[in-house]
């Protein structure tokens, strides 16, 4: 893969964590692994709404899932996401220090 080609890979994966929906969604999932309703629930949204960005968090490779009977749950890939949210939400936190002082 050339260069160009691994850095317009790299902006379509960040493109993933513009959406404040879909955030909210990785928040829960960095906790514990739980299903849409559950998702919905937390974060009041409609299940409709979370379902809609979990399969597309799910194409991204971003989220995984694991059924048990009927019900599908879903969990943060692998820990390469953990540590690139965890990190993400570091920073703003760090910031957000910085601008109060």
């Amino acid at each position: 893969m050339e260069k160009v080609e691994i850095i317009n890979e790299l902006s379509e994966f960040f493109k993933v964590f513009s959406d404040t929906t879909r955030l909210r969604i990785l928040e829960v999932l960095l906790k514990e692994e739980t299903s849409v309703g559950d998702i919905a629930n937390k974060i009041n949204v409609s299940a409709s709404a979370v379902s809609h960005q979990l399969s597309y968090l799910r194409s991204t490779n971003l989220v995984k899932t694991r059924k048990e009977g009927q019900v599908i749950y879903y969990s943060i890939a692998d820990n390469h996401i953990k540590v690139i949210i965890e990190y993400g939400l570091e920073h703003i936190k760090e910031g957000i220090k910085l601008w109060k002082r």
